[in-house]
């Protein structure tokens, strides 16, 4: 049930009331908030059981796809907050990226595999990947799909549509997340303190970007790289066609979930421990924004988009 004092706001969005929207999942809280990225206002708060951290917003079919880390349970949501199903996907449930033609790409952590969903949550295909596969990402033009397969330091790649394999390539170490952005797939290295590039039309890595302690995620704005460093409590910024470093931005305790701004102008960061949404300016490199958000936000996956 969305929280009552938040059902008027949820409600009154429309279509023709279009909004940027972040769906943010507070793990601690069991909660997953929808934020007006423009106003900061929180539109709703919705109960989620089981520990909601990965998620990923579907501007284009107008849901969000979010996992329960402890049970597994797969929940989409409306943009008001309303559920519209759910299904038991088992405990290693854990990345989850939207398809471009609607449903889901979902990782299973234990049992190795990428799975491809419908949009009633029915499997379409399974594909084996390496071992402890977190992150999910998908390309621009949908016929990509990657997974970030930590314990085996690599990234697999498949064909979207039919889930063949078509290249495995080594990453640094522990890669966690994955990012598409200009023809090529990003990993945040965890163990590594490194971000890995890979160009699929090669498969191969091209180049690696150093950043702070434990790197988490990676978004892209104003033609810049942005990685949150969980144990630093910062944002490493890089520029991604010479992959140097451009400086390093406090942020808050323990920042991990990371995601483009709809309008492109910057990136939304989720902290856990500081229970906050943080906006930073691509150009000027400044918090521009600080929403306080429900216990443990961690918002891993694409949490961001344009309502349409």
């Amino acid at each position: 049930m969305i929280r009552p004092a938040m059902v008027a706001a949820a409600l009154s969005l429309q279509p023709a009331m279009a909004a940027d929207l972040a769906f943010v999942t507070s793990q601690n809280a069991n909660m997953v908030s929808v934020v007006d990225l423009t106003s900061g206002t929180i539109l709703a708060e919705v109960p989620v059981e089981g520990a909601p951290a990965p998620v990923a917003y579907d501007p284009a079919h107008g849901r969000a796809y979010v996992i329960s880390a402890e049970t597994g349970r797969l929940s989409v949501l409306d943009e008001s907050g309303a559920s519209l199903r759910q299904a038991e996907m088992g405990e290693g449930a854990f990345g989850i990226a939207a398809a471009a033609d609607g449903g889901a790409f979902l990782t299973d952590w234990y049992g190795e595999k990428l799975i491809r969903l419908d949009a009633d949550l029915k499997p379409l295909w399974t594909a084996p990947t390496g071992k402890a596969p977190a992150g999910v990402a998908v390309s621009e033009d949908g016929k990509l799909v990657a997974t970030a397969d930590r314990d085996d330091n690599r990234l697999s790649i498949f064909d979207a549509s039919t889930g063949q394999l078509i290249a495995h390539v080594a990453t640094g170490l522990h890669p966690y997340s994955v990012t598409w952005y200009e023809g090529r797939f990003w990993t945040a290295d965890v163990q590594g303190d490194s971000v890995t590039v890979i160009d699929p039309a090669q498969a191969k890595a091209v180049g690696q970007v150093k950043t702070g302690s434990h790197p988490y995620g990676i978004a892209f704005a104003g033609g810049k790289g942005f990685v949150t460093d969980q144990y630093a409590g910062t944002v490493t910024v890089f520029d991604p066609e010479s992959l140097t470093e451009l400086g390093q931005i406090e942020t808050g305790d323990y920042p991990e979930g990371i995601a483009t701004l709809p309008d492109g102008s910057g990136v939304a960061v989720a902290h856990w421990d500081s229970n906050t949404l943080v906006l930073i300016d691509a150009a000027s490199l400044e918090i521009t924004r600080k929403i306080e958000m429900p216990d443990g936000p961690r918002a891993f996956g694409l949490f961001t988009g344009r309502q349409r």
